[in-house]
């Protein structure tokens, strides 16, 4: 089961120094931190702050080539966790069907940011992470310290 998910901040592990997506339960209280790039984070942190930028960035670009070829994201799942490195997916309406395209959390969650899609996890994935342990002082970039 998918369960919708808001972006409740960044932050940057302390121990790692690099930054935690971290996001929650929309009607709930878990929580799921995701361990980003500086330039994804960045990314996001941007579009949070509603910050504009002179040229597009690669997340824009990504938003106006889906839009220029009349496609839809309808949403992003973070969809699955593997060997301790999390996996998204893209649910993008081109020609009337859903494309289901693999991506990056932290690329997913910063195009859905610019195309006001919602952003969800497979309950299992959360569950997953709590049960691994995953805090937000024990990963990096979103595949976690082993």
């Amino acid at each position: 089961m998918q369960v919708e998910m808001s972006i409740k901040g960044l932050m940057v592990d302390p121990v790692t120094n690099m930054p935690i997506v971290i996001l929650h339960e929309s009607d709930g209280a878990r929580v799921l931190p995701i361990w980003v790039g500086i330039f994804e984070a960045n990314a996001i942190a941007l579009q949070i702050e509603n910050v504009s930028t002179p040229r597009p960035m690669t997340h824009d670009l990504l938003r106006n080539v889906i839009h220029d070829l009349k496609g839809d994201v309808q949403k992003v799942v973070v969809s699955d966790l593997k060997d301790s490195t999390f996996y998204a997916v893209l649910h993008v309406l081109v020609g009337g069907q859903v494309v289901v395209i693999d991506a990056r959390p932290s690329d997913a969650i910063a195009l859905a940011l610019r195309v006001r899609a919602p952003i969800f996890a497979e309950d299992a994935v959360i569950d997953g992470a709590k049960s691994l342990g995953i805090t937000p002082d024990t990963g990096d970039s979103e595949r976690l310290q082993q």
